[in-house]
């Protein structure tokens, strides 16, 4: 029997990645999850406007979602095996690089700290990418990439729709933005399982009973920008071109 491209995407995405992403990308990610209660409490009245829980909350995340983002970028860069996967890491490192500059920017103005270290489960992200290679990692990183993209999503417009700060409403602009064109570049790369995709965007999560990565890396601190490759790539709000199902 002839295996096609999706059904082989199916076998491998129902293996090592959905064992993965059901453990990780309710926990890990962005931390974006909705909490019990309180995040519409302002914690400060800024110049900019009040200051909720939940906004505060949003800058940190935009900015931990960089510190693991960031590096995928940088791998799909280096060692993506098509044209596709490496434009989608440039837009990765670009896109993560300017948003991780706005809360740079506004944090001290709205009195938020932000990390300088992914949390272990977004840690575990990266190196569950990293220990893999060739085709394995173009399909690992996208899937990955697709799912948790697809996860924050609806969280931005929440902000988006809410938020009485300014500086706030101009960061969700641009994260919706980023979200939509890193979402859109990892579609081009014809790996997305879609099927399995929207499965674990929807799915209860599972959490793991171990988690022993084959390595780990520490996304480093300070900003991102400054460790950017000098690229130069458009991450407003794409058209999606339309394409026929294969």
């Amino acid at each position: 029997m002839r295996i096609t491209r999706t059904t082989a995407g199916t076998v491998f995405v129902s293996g090592a990645l959905v064992l993965t992403v059901s453990a990780l990308a309710y926990p890990a990610m962005l931390g974006m999850q909705t909490t019990a209660g309180g995040k519409d409490r302002v914690i400060a009245n800024t110049r900019f406007g009040p200051l909720t829980e939940a906004d505060r909350d949003f800058v940190v995340k935009v900015r931990a979602a960089g510190l693991w983002e960031y590096p995928l970028g940088m791998m799909a860069m280096e060692r993506g095996t098509t044209p596709e996967m490496k434009e989608a890491g440039e837009h990765l490192v670009v896109g993560h690089a300017r948003l991780d500059a706005t809360c740079r920017r506004i944090a001290p103005e709205l009195g938020i700290t932000l990390p300088n270290q992914a949390s272990p489960q977004q840690q575990q992200f990266v190196s569950t990418v990293d220990g893999t290679t060739g085709r394995q990692f173009d399909t690992t990183a996208v899937n990955i990439m697709r799912i948790t993209h697809g996860q924050i999503f609806p969280a931005i417009a929440n902000i988006r729709a809410n938020t009485k700060n300014s500086l706030v409403r101009q960061l969700a602009d641009q994260a919706n933005d980023t979200v939509l064109d890193h979402i859109t570049v990892l579609e081009k790369t014809g790996m997305v399982n879609f099927d399995q995709v929207n499965f674990q965007q929807t799915a209860p999560p599972g959490l793991p009973t171990s988690s022993s990565p084959r390595r780990r890396r520490r996304p480093g601190t300070g900003a991102l920008a400054d460790r950017a490759p000098g690229l130069e790539v458009n991450t407003s709000s794409p058209t999606p071109t339309p394409t026929t199902a294969g």
